[in-house]
């Protein structure tokens, strides 16, 4: 394929993202290897990016052009959050995201987990928090190891104070509401829009803030419908890879940390290493859990309803 023409494919995928994110995108132009395009965004900022086809044939997307500055950032995690599946999962109208600041975003920890609490956490986040964050490399904690993570949240705290709130459900009490919201008929997403709309209510005692951004799970209602009349107020946008955003990362980030905290003083207290996740080393952690503590024990320290306790209770 010829190579100015798998660029604008690839220009025309970039512009299909950033507009439907309310960035202006400016025609592009041909430069001596490539296309080079403008992008805007609702508060005159600007910045150059180009599209070339390097000498193995790939084509690249160029940000050297771009400022050191959060919103490049955030426009360079956007793009590249959606290239890394083909650019196959598109925000759709209703989701668009408004990059300005200020911002809350959430985000929540353990729900894969098997052992250990479920952990939820909003961040506000304004245009100076925001440069303060990407100088610190901030983004989804799933792609940070576990030591970088307790290093990120240190510093998130200590840069977001009081701007932050974390919600943390112990696994005695995540079973209750579990059972709870079985009996009512509603599904696991009721008790994670049940987390993040107390991380939103309890963040909004603290800061003003119109917009909360929040990773896709639910739809919107869910979410809305557990904020009450604080709901009918803000403007809640939830869009896939919403790690993507600083301020969902900051979140994603803190919450993983307390869950990490959480999992390692339950390992402390049953003398017992509890790993992370729900693999065949979780399984054969279960079962020596219940063989040393007996079943009931149990429910202060894993999430009941996952089909390990199926395996270890029979």
């Amino acid at each position: 394929m010829d190579k100015l023409v798998q660029g604008i494919e690839t220009y025309n995928k970039v512009k299909d993202i950033l507009t439907s994110n309310s960035i202006i995108v400016s025609d592009y132009k041909e430069i001596s290897y490539g296309l080079q395009f403008v992008i805007t965004l609702s508060n005159n900022w600007s910045g150059i990016i180009r599209i070339f086809q390097n000498k193995k044939g790939e084509v690249k997307i160029d940000y050297s052009q771009l400022k050191e500055d959060s919103e490049s950032l955030q426009i360079q995690q956007l793009i590249e959050g959606y290239a890394k599946i083909g650019f196959r999962e598109q925000p759709s109208e209703n989701s668009q995201v408004n990059l300005d600041f200020p911002i809350i975003g959430t985000d929540e920890s353990g729900k894969g987990d098997y052992f250990g609490p479920l952990v939820s956490a909003s961040v506000f986040v304004d245009d100076k928090t925001a440069t303060e964050l990407a100088s610190l490399k901030v983004r989804d904690s799933k792609n940070i190891s576990d030591s970088k993570i307790l290093e990120l949240a240190k510093e998130i705290r200590k840069l977001c104070q009081d701007s932050f709130v974390i919600v943390e459900v112990s696994p005695e009490r995540y079973n209750s509401l579990y059972e709870q919201f079985k009996r009512e008929n509603k599904s696991l997403n009721h008790l994670l829009a049940w987390g993040h709309a107390k991380a939103i209510e309890d963040l909004l005692q603290k800061v003003q803030c119109d917009t909360v951004l929040v990773d896709k799970f639910a739809d919107d209602s869910v979410i809305i419908s557990k904020l009450q009349n604080k709901g009918k107020k803000l403007k809640v946008v939830q869009m896939p890879k919403a790690e993507q955003n600083l301020s969902v990362a900051a979140a994603s980030i803190i919450a993983r940390d307390r869950f990490l905290h959480r999992l390692s003083q339950l390992s402390d207290k049953y003398k017992l290493h509890l790993p992370k996740g729900s693999s065949k080393q979780v399984v054969v952690a279960a079962q020596e859990f219940v063989a040393r503590y007996g079943k009931t024990e149990l429910s202060k320290a894993a999430k009941l309803h996952f089909k390990i306790s199926d395996r270890v209770l029979e």
